[in-house]
Order: structure tokens, then sequence, then C-alpha cells
């Protein structure tokens, strides 16, 4: 198994460590390489800086993506590790040559299910850690210090990782199962909502699956089952939507039928007097699609929505 190990701004881990998060921002400041040494579901532990050079927690990386500073606030919050917009800027404009930019495009590797340890659970740096290393580095289980070091965490799990009910069990960070690791521990890692909007947003190429807008901040990421019925974060239960479509959609009227086509209900006509805006949409086969077969809109949720929701 790899993992990676990544170096922590020491004032973002101490004000994550006061959260409750299901997921967090971990950000840098240049977004232009794409970070790709993990697969999803794969540990991703943290390093605190000099003085401390020790190891303080652990997240499970869920996707890399590169977003605006305005939009990455907009997605996790506090979850970026600060109080507000305002403070996020300023913590990034400090590494950007380029200071007058409020709104630059930032890296985000999205960790969901992060674990703080207490300090006495720490782990001290082993001897192989360079000093000079900047951003982090990648270990492998099938090495002696790679094997040595997962030990320690492995520990570390069964003390802080709590038991998923078994209702939830189905609402796994993973939805294709081969991408799944062995070990039960990493099995139980589910999905935040900020790490859900990101893997549909960047399925989606961006663009809005029925109106192919590709204006950032007015994309929302639907589920087609909402999760407060156990409807799961996955991919193929959601569409990325206007942020109007997607209100009209989760309120019923508008719907994908399971051959992907769009269905405007006339009570928008009815009820409101209005609608010409959407009615073009009707009967169009989606704009917009995932490129993998495995994230395109299940059936089983389609019909779930029609069945339920959709006013007819």
């Amino acid at each position: 198994m790899k993992f990676y190990l990544g170096v922590t701004d020491n004032n973002w881990y101490n004000f994550l460590a006061r959260q409750n998060s299901e997921n967090v921002n971990f950000w840098r400041p240049g977004g232009l390489t794409p970070f790709k040494i993990l697969a999803s579901g794969a540990p991703f532990l943290l390093k605190l800086k000099s003085p401390v050079n020790a190891i303080g927690g652990i997240g499970f990386f869920s996707s890399y993506t590169s977003l605006p500073v305005s939009i990455a606030w907009d997605v996790f919050g506090k979850d970026n590790g600060c109080n507000s917009l305002a403070e996020l800027q300023r913590m990034i404009l400090q590494y950007k040559e380029n200071k007058t930019n409020s709104n630059p495009v930032i890296g985000c590797i999205v960790l969901t299910n992060p674990i703080f340890f207490d300090k006495q659970d720490w782990i001290p740096m082993q001897d192989d850690w360079n000093r000079s290393i900047v951003q982090g580095k990648s270990y492998a289980t099938d090495t002696e210090v790679g094997q040595r070091l997962w030990a320690r965490i492995d520990e570390l799990l069964q003390k802080y990782l709590y038991p998923i009910p078994d209702e939830e069990k189905s609402q796994l960070i993973l939805e294709d199962t081969e991408a799944r690791y062995g070990n039960p521990i990493l099995r139980k890692v589910r999905l935040g909502q900020g790490a859900f909007r990101v893997l549909v947003t960047d399925a989606y190429n961006r663009k809005c699956a029925i109106s192919g807008e590709k204006t950032l901040p007015v994309l929302e990421a639907s589920h087609i089952k909402p999760y407060a019925i156990s409807g799961p974060h996955f991919i193929s239960n959601a569409l990325l939507l206007r942020s109007d479509l997607h209100k009209l959609f989760d309120s019923g009227y508008i719907t994908v039928t399971t051959d992907l086509k769009i269905e405007v209900s006339k009570r928008i006509k009815e009820e409101f007097e209005n609608g010409r805006e959407y009615y073009r949409f009707h009967g169009n086969v989606l704009y917009n699609l995932p490129n993998r077969e495995i994230n395109k809109p299940a059936s089983k949720y389609i019909e779930w929505h029609n069945e339920n929701v959709f006013r007819t």
C-alpha cells in the first residue's frame, strides 16, 4: 500500500484539530501542478513543521483539484483551516509574488475523515526524513521503513477510528470496489460533503449537466436521491447543475429519465405562469455527462427521483 507524508502548516493543523470536520482542504498556494501520487482512499499523513517535527494526524485522499480561493472557501469554509475568506486570502497571499490578486487559483488536496492525534500520540520523525523536504514524501508498505511507519499508524487508527453503523456502510468513499484497500480500517473511510462536491464538479468537467453552463460559482453538486434519506455520496447519485436548475430539480419541477433525457414538469407554467427558459430543455438528452461509465447517473437513483420527487 502506498501512502504519503505531507508537510503541514502548524496553524492549519491546530485550527482544524479543534473542529469536527468530515473533510478538510489541504491546500497549496500554487494550483498548476496536480497531485497524482495517491489513489482515492489512500492514507495521507500530516507532518507538523519544525520545531515540532512529528506526525500529528491522518486523512484519506479523496481527490485533487484547482479552484479560485473564493470557490475553495464556498466549498470547504472553515475546513480550509481558518475562520474566514479574508483570513484564507491572507494566508495564501503570503506565498504569492503577485499580492494584488485576491482570488488566485490554489491547489486543493481533499482529505476526508481527518483524524488529529492527541499530543501524546504524535510520532517523532524517522531518521530517513530529510529536513530539506518542502511538500512531502511518499512511502510504501512493501519497504522496511514504510512498513514500520504504517504499523505505528495502524495502531493509532485502532484507537481513534470509530465503528461505522451498518446503515452507513454503503456510503464509502469509493464506489469502484476494485480500488479499495484490503485493510478493514481503510474500507470504513466515508466521503464528506465538500469532497463529494469536488468529485462531482470535476467528473462533469465543470459544466452543468443540463445547460452546459461553465461559470464555476453557480455550479452545484445535486444528489439525485438526497443524502438525508440514505442517498449515498456517489458520483452516480449526482448531477452537476446550475443553481436555479438545482433548485428546480430538488423541488421536483425537473427530472431526468432513465435514458438520460430531461423532463420538465407542466407545473412550472401552471403554478408560476412562466418557465419558457426551462421548457426549452424538455426532451433533450443531458448536455454533459461524466466520462467514466460508473460515474454516470444510475437508473435506481433516477427512478427514485421520478417516483418520489417529480411533479407530474
